[in-house]
């Protein structure tokens, strides 16, 4: 997880915000003091209260504000003092009751992370009231105050990183409450047998992995481990095993300066065709287009 943006905002009633689309990135939201209300695309409105934390996973364009009649200008008109590269604070409204949050939008990079924030609901709010993780949020939380009340050598970071530690909180919260957490790809990974499966292909993808050594490795029959992985993730082993490392390559060739054919080799296969074809098999590019273009969605 790497973060995009980082906001203080004080704001005074009336007051509204509006913050477009920004894909592949997940906002969180964290209301210190006063409330807000959360308006996502599609019609999902949620009270923030103070304490509460809330997530819009997927990138999607949401609305904050004091009340239903509030005017939302886009977050982009709205003046913002520019503390660094990626911390900003944000002062608005007419002078009424205030409200205080923590804003923020990051990034993932990981194949598991891509594969997990697909799973969240499009908004994931933890009520400070209701929260299993209430404890932890909340020591957190008083942490994040405390270094936004006063401007102090290495308060930014220590906020940025606690924002990061906020939004793993969230969703380790939602997934001990919300029962479609252990179902599909995440309760596949709380099965014995197969869940030790996916996590011997994650630490390992060079590796020479067939149905046959993987059943071995769950102590399973091929037929039974095949029939019970596809019924639990959803795919056949096998596709899954190639789709992990092609996002394996995928992550690397944006960020790694080995050549295609170490990356191949990284990953297992013995020659750069025969990757560069499963590359663009599962990906839809070429590997040289994605070194090339490393910064465009494809």
């Amino acid at each position: 997880m790497s973060g995009t943006f980082y906001c203080r905002s004080e704001f005074t009633a009336p007051w509204g915000l509006d913050l477009p689309p920004m894909p592949d990135c997940l906002w969180f939201h964290v209301v210190t003091s006063g409330h807000c209300w959360l308006e996502a695309d599609g019609g999902d409105t949620r009270l923030l209260q103070p304490g509460d934390l809330a997530l819009v996973p997927h990138g999607a364009g949401h609305r904050l504000r004091s009340d239903a009649d509030a005017p939302t200008p886009t977050i982009y008109a709205l003046h913002r003092e520019l503390v660094s590269e990626r911390y900003e604070i944000l002062r608005h409204g007419r002078g009424g009751a205030p409200t205080h949050m923590l804003c923020g939008a990051v990034h993932f990079d990981h194949p598991a992370a891509h594969q997990l924030v697909r799973l969240l609901p499009a908004i994931l709010h933890v009520a400070a009231a209701e929260s299993p993780e209430m404890e932890w949020i909340q020591c957190t939380l008083r942490l994040i105050i405390a270094e936004a009340a006063q401007r102090r050598p290495g308060g930014e970071t220590i906020i940025t990183r606690l924002a990061d530690v906020l939004v793993i909180q969230a969703i380790r919260s939602w997934m001990a409450a919300d029962p479609a957490a252990h179902t599909g790809w995440l309760g596949a990974l709380q099965d014995r047998q197969i869940g030790r499966a996916l996590a011997l292909i994650h630490r390992d993808p060079a590796r020479d992995w067939s149905l046959a050594a993987l059943a071995d490795e769950t102590a399973m029959s091929r037929s039974a481990f095949a029939a019970r992985f596809t019924e639990l993730v959803q795919e056949p082993a096998m596709h899954y095993v190639t789709r992990w490392r092609m996002h394996l390559a995928l992550d690397w060739l944006k960020e790694d300066r080995a050549t295609i054919a170490e990356l191949a080799d990284r990953l297992g296969y013995q020659s750069e065709a025969a990757f560069s074809r499963a590359f663009k098999r599962i990906i839809g590019h070429s590997p040289g287009a994605i070194r090339r273009h490393p910064s465009q969605n494809m």
